[in-house]
Order: structure tokens, then C-alpha cells, then sequence
């Protein structure tokens, strides 16, 4: 569809496979269903057992109502209430840290926090600056009360609106309403300044990964496992040496699945779920459009 080869692709973004959502009627809330269906299968918990279900997504089934009620619907949660979280590729962490407020303040024992993106809905396959990046993909994780010290410890998040120039979609809100010009001149895809983000992207998430060590008296040896968003394995790289931080410790799946914006924490925890042990050090980093973007550190929980 572009000017582009096999080798092109992988030099520069280190992707090698991804995963297209094609079946005619699957929207991201089929994607969050799975993730659902296995947390339960997988901790014995039951649909109604759930009390909270937060969704990060740029890629809603509709714009109204939020895809997590529609996840929960179809999952059977009945006791629920679910909402959205639009923070583009940091969505996950935005997402984590709010349901792990909610366990803490003991409202709530059940909180379920996915992140999924159907990017393909909204990638242009004839821009060769985003359709050799982007994949479908959702991952997910299920929080409850802990009193031996592990879970989420503490997180730094930031958000710049300025930003907003460099990645973007034009068109379909509020400022811009679809129009059949909107939809002739390709608005309604993803736009994006590859260098600005780049920069944006190394320096937001080293800058925030040291304010959380710093803040918890760590520095990146006590760090078993650093998972960074999976943009583009340039910035993974460039964030790894930037934390002088080894390579065999840093979550790494982008050939596997591409950029699947809110999905690629999550998919890296299941990943590699089997090589942690309880108690590990994780650090969470995440950019994404608009801009957003964080740290989160937490302890293994089991």
C-alpha cells in the first residue's frame, strides 16, 4: 500500500508482526470482553463480583456510552459501573493509577483496568508515518486489597495540551464535526510529527522515571523490571540507555504486536508474567498523544 520494505520497517520501529482486529461487527469492547473473561477464569472471580471496570481507549466502540459499560454488559458484570479514560498511549498508567485510588480509599474490592486501542479503525494505510506502527491489541488487570505492601507505590503523571499539534486526529469532535469534506481530506485518521514526539517522548518518560526514584529514595538497580510504552524501539532504546538501564530488563514485545497505544503495558505484564516473582520492582512509562505521560511504580503482587 506504501513505499515501504520489511527491513525499512524494522531498522526504524523494530516491529516485525501485528495483530489487525478484521471480523466484520468486533470493536474494542470485543477485544476488553476477552481480557474480562480471562481475568475472571484466571482469579475465580465471578461477573458480579465486579465492582469497577475502567477502559483506556482513543478507539471507543462509539462515542457514547463508554466502551467499559458496553465491556460490562457483555461480560455479565451486573454490579458494576464502568467509564473511560482518553490519554492516548498513557491511558493505561492514567487508568491504573485511578482504579488503585479507589481500591485504597476501600470504597472498592474489584477493579478491573484495561487498556485497548482497534488502531487500525483510525490509521490512514496510505500514510507510511503511522500504518507501519500502529496494531489492535487489549491487556488488563484485575486490582484488590493488599496489606503485605505490594501493588501500586506511587506515580508521577503529567499532561502538556501543547502538544496536542504533533499528535492528533482532526476531525469527529466537537471542534471539528464530521463532514463529508472531513472524510474526503482523511481527518478522521491519526496525525503525527514523528520528530517533536520523539524528543517529547525520550525526555517525559527518563525525566518522570527518576522524579519516582528519587521520590522513593530508589535509584534503577533496586528496578527489577523497567516496562515502557511500545512506541517505536528507537525510544525504548534511547529510554533504556538514557536510565543506563540493561536491556534484559526491560520489557520488550513491539515486534510482536506493534503500537497498540493503551494495550502495550498491559500485553507486556502478561508477556512476561512467568519471569516475575512477588515482591518484584516494576517501573511503568508511558507517552502518548496530546501529550500525556507518567511513571507508575509497583510491587509484584504475586
Amino acid at each position: 500500500m506504501v513505499d515501504t520494505t520489511d527491513e525499512w520497517i524494522t531498522t526504524r520501529t523494530g516491529i516485525k508482526e501485528r495483530r489487525i482486529l478484521r471480523t466484520p461487527g468486533k470493536a474494542t469492547s470485543d477485544m476488553g470482553l476477552e481480557v474480562v473473561r480471562q481475568l475472571l477464569e484466571k482469579t475465580g472471580t465471578k461477573p458480579e463480583e465486579i465492582d469497577l471496570l475502567i477502559c483506556a481507549t482513543v478507539t471507543p466502540d462509539t462515542t457514547f456510552p463508554d466502551t467499559a459499560n458496553t465491556i460490562l454488559d457483555k461480560a455479565g458484570a451486573k454490579n458494576a459501573f464502568g467509564f473511560d479514560i482518553n490519554a492516548a498511549c498513557s491511558g493505561f498508567l492514567f487508568a491504573l493509577t485511578t482504579g488503585a485510588k479507589f481500591i485504597e480509599s476501600g470504597m472498592y474490592k474489584k477493579v478491573i483496568v484495561i487498556g485497548a486501542d482497534k488502531m487500525s479503525a483510525i490509521v490512514d494505510y496510505s500514510d507510511r508515518s503511522t500504518c507501519i506502527i500502529f496494531g489492535d491489541g487489549a491487556g488488563g488487570v484485575l486490582l484488590e486489597p493488599n496489606t503485605e505492601g505490594n501493588g501500586v507505590i506511587d506515580a508521577i503523571l503529567k499532561s502538556d495540551g501543547s502538544g496536542r499539534e504533533f499528535l492528533h486526529m482532526k476531525a469527529g469532535g466537537s471542534l471539528k464535526p464530521a463532514t463529508p469534506e472531513t472524510v474526503a481530506n482523511k481527518e478522521h485518521f491519526v496525525f503525527q510529527d514523528g520528530k517533536p514526539v520523539f524528543k517529547a517522548a525520550v525526555t517525559g518518560m527518563v525525566t518522570t522515571v527518576n522524579q519516582v526514584l528519587a521520590r522513593n529514595n530508589m535509584t534503577t538497580e533496586d528496578i527489577d523490571w523497567l516496562v515502557p510504552h511500545q512506541a517505536n524501539m528507537r525510544i525504548i532504546n534511547s529510554v533504556g540507555d538514557m536510565l543506563d538501564f540493561p536491556m534484559d530488563k526491560v520489557m520488550v514485545n513491539i515486534h510482536k504486536y506493534g503500537n497498540t497505544t493503551a494495550g502495550t503495558l498491559p500485553l507486556c505484564l502478561w508477556e512476561y508474567e512467568s519471569q516475575l516473582k512477588k515482591g518484584d520492582n516494576l517501573m511503568l512509562t508511558a507517552f502518548g498523544g496530546g501529550f500525556t505521560w507518567g511513571s507508575l511504580y509497583l510491587k509484584w503482587a504475586y
